[in-house]
């Protein structure tokens, strides 16, 4: 991983649920699609196929219709704990065009079925963060948080 903060963008939150929950909301695509993109954008489809090697296919929807597909590959999966997926491949070991970055969600038990979540979005340049940062991390994976605690309280 890039320990070098420029490089790295962080959100962390700490929801009334326990790790079970937030790893099957990540790993399960109809949940996915419930609260991944923040409203009133969608995810029209979620294909994953949940382990190291395994490829992963989220399409966003803007409110316009518009379709964005982003392909990725997981790296690292360990159950209700650590996800570590990436755009730099398309799938298995195919790469992609332009990698942007590596996204690692970590999933620490507080107790009392209470949840510390953090997601880092870790990018390849400076300017990929700068750019990330400009399309709205801090407020769409903000709001795409409270969602996943709106629908924590659901499943």
């Amino acid at each position: 991983m890039i320990a070098d903060a420029k490089h790295e963008l962080v959100l962390v939150r700490e929801f009334d649920a326990p790790r079970e929950k937030i790893f099957r909301a990540w790993t399960d695509p109809e949940l996915m699609k419930e609260w991944f993109v923040p409203r009133p954008w969608t995810v029209s489809k979620v294909e994953s196929d949940v382990r190291p090697g395994g490829s992963s296919l989220v399409v966003m929807r803007s409110p316009e219709g518009q379709e964005f597909p982003n392909h990725g590959v997981y790296l690292e999966v360990v159950e209700n704990a650590k996800i570590v997926l990436t755009d730099a491949y398309i799938s298995a070991w195919v790469p992609s065009e332009k990698p942007f970055m590596t996204a690692v969600v970590l999933l620490e038990d507080l107790g009392n079925g209470r949840t510390k979540y953090t997601a880092k979005a870790l990018h390849w340049r400076a300017e990929d963060k700068e750019e990330h940062e400009k399309m709205g991390f801090h407020e769409g994976w903000g709001k795409a948080a409270d969602q996943l605690a709106e629908l924590l309280t659901r499943i």
